[in-house]
């Protein structure tokens, strides 16, 4: 009873912490209205508003089957997250790297629509776990990047470094969990553990995204 409880109050809270990291962030746009990140906030609004807009249709029978809009919302997000790594990365061959990481995944969503599951009706798996792991990858880049100049003696004064921090914590364990969800459902007793350690996950990179927010300085934005 206790884990239901537990499994429906995060189900509802995650789509209103999404909604208090969209305004946070709006509140301190001031902070980084001068680089590429103020496309970030662009996105968060977008986050916020698909979650509770599929939510509404599925609840009210409008959509009984809202996985297109799932569908659409991890295309733009693994693809606008890759680039802001991208932009932000100066090593030219890393750049070029996460040029194909892009690709790759762009590819990975139409064989997965045409060979394993229907696009407008299933969330897509294989997709997700490659763009993850090119997130991941695209962090790392970043973080050895930072590592080697000045930037890292106020790194966590800067915005991106919690944002990255966060994606990198949401992604290792997502991944994880996702695939454990969608291939191994069957042989496992604690499903519903699962669903709940996701919704943590996402807990947990918000709050980085808004400590990003609130501790990050104008001027150590790069």
């Amino acid at each position: 009873m206790l884990l239901e409880i537990s499994f429906t109050s995060l189900g509802k809270s995650i789509k209103y912490i999404e909604l208090i990291t969209a305004i946070v962030g709006s509140i301190y746009y001031y902070k980084y209205k001068h680089t590429f990140l103020k496309y970030f906030l662009i996105v968060l609004w977008y986050v916020t508003i698909n979650g509770f807009l599929g939510r509404f249709l599925f609840e009210n029978y409008i959509l009984r089957n809202n996985t297109i809009i799932y569908n659409i919302y991890h295309f733009i997000n693994f693809s606008f997250l890759l680039f802001l790594f991208k932009t932000y990365i100066k090593n030219e061959k890393q750049k070029l790297w996460i040029v194909g990481f892009i690709i790759t995944y762009i590819i990975s969503i139409g064989i997965d629509s045409i060979f394993f599951r229907d696009y407008l009706l299933k969330i897509q798996v294989i997709p997700f776990i490659i763009g993850g792991l090119f997130i991941i990858i695209s962090i790392v880049f970043y973080f050895l990047e930072i590592l080697n100049t000045n930037k890292v003696l106020y790194v966590s004064k800067n915005l991106l470094f919690w944002i990255s921090i966060g994606l990198l914590l949401y992604f290792v364990g997502k991944i994880s969990t996702r695939i454990i969800r969608n291939y191994y459902w069957k042989d496992i007793s604690f499903y519903n553990e699962i669903l709940v350690v996701e919704f943590i996950l996402s807990i947990v990179m918000n709050i980085c995204f808004i400590t990003g927010f609130i501790c990050s300085k104008k001027d150590k934005q790069y």
